[in-house]
C-alpha cells in the first residue's frame, strides 16, 4: 500500500527505501543518506520516518540545512509549499511546548520529593556502615577481587565508590601490587 502510494505519486522505483526496523530508533537507518540539496524526501506517513514528534523535527531540521524538502502523503503536509511549512512550524512549536511541559513537571515533582527530604536517584549500594568495613579491609592488606567476594559487590560498584570517597591502597599494599605486576 505505502510503495503503491509512493510510485503513484512519481517517486521512481529505484529511489525507494525501505527499512525493516522500527522507526522509534534514533538512528537515520530509516532515510538515505546521499538526499542533496534539491531533493524531497516523500514518505508515505510521518510516523514512518519516526514516532518521536521531537526526534522527527530534528531530523527535518538536520535535513533543512542541507536544502531538502519533505512531503507526507497521509497527512498532506508539503514543506516546498508555504502551507506545509506553516504546518511543519506549528508542529515544531508543539513539540518545543510539549519538552517544556514535561521539564515543569520532573522539576515540580523532584521539588515536592525534596520538600518531603527523598533525594533522586539511585540508593547506593554500598552503605556507609559497609564502606567503612570495607575500607578497614582494604587498609588491613585484603585485595580487592576478595572484598567484592566476601561483600558481595561488583567490582566496577567498589572502585567507583573508593574513587568518590577518596580513599588510596596503603603504601605497603601499593609497594606489594607493583612487584607483583
Amino acid at each position: 500500500m505505502q510503495r503503491a502510494a509512493l510510485i503513484a505519486v512519481g517517486v521512481d522505483e529505484r529511489h525507494l527505501h525501505a527499512e525493516k526496523a522500527s522507526g522509534a530508533r534514533d538512528d537515520l537507518k530509516a532515510c538515505p543518506l546521499d538526499l542533496r540539496a534539491g531533493d524531497c524526501l516523500v514518505v508515505w506517513k510521518l510516523d514512518r520516518l519516526r514516532r518521536s514528534l521531537p526526534n522527527l523535527l530534528s531530523i527535518i531540521a538536520d535535513l533543512k540545512k542541507k536544502g531538502v524538502a519533505f512531503r507526507f502523503l497521509t497527512e498532506q503536509i508539503d514543506t516546498t509549499t508555504p502551507h506545509g511549512e506553516l504546518l511543519f512550524s506549528v508542529f515544531g512549536a508543539l513539540a518545543q511546548y510539549e519538552r517544556a511541559l514535561t521539564r515543569e513537571r520532573v522539576m515540580a515533582g523532584l521539588a515536592a520529593a525534596k520538600r518531603r527530604g527523598r533525594r533522586g536517584g539511585h540508593q547506593p549500594v554500598i552503605d556507609s556502615e559497609k564502606l567503612e568495613q570495607i575500607v578497614a579491609t582494604l587498609d588491613n592488606g585484603a585485595s580487592k577481587a576478595s572484598v567484592c567476594r566476601t561483600f558481595r559487590v561488583p567490582r566496577t560498584t567498589l572502585i567507583d565508590t573508593l574513587q568518590r570517597v577518596g580513599w588510596s591502597a596503603p603504601v605497603a599494599t601499593q609497594a606489594k601490587s607493583q612487584a607483583e605486576a
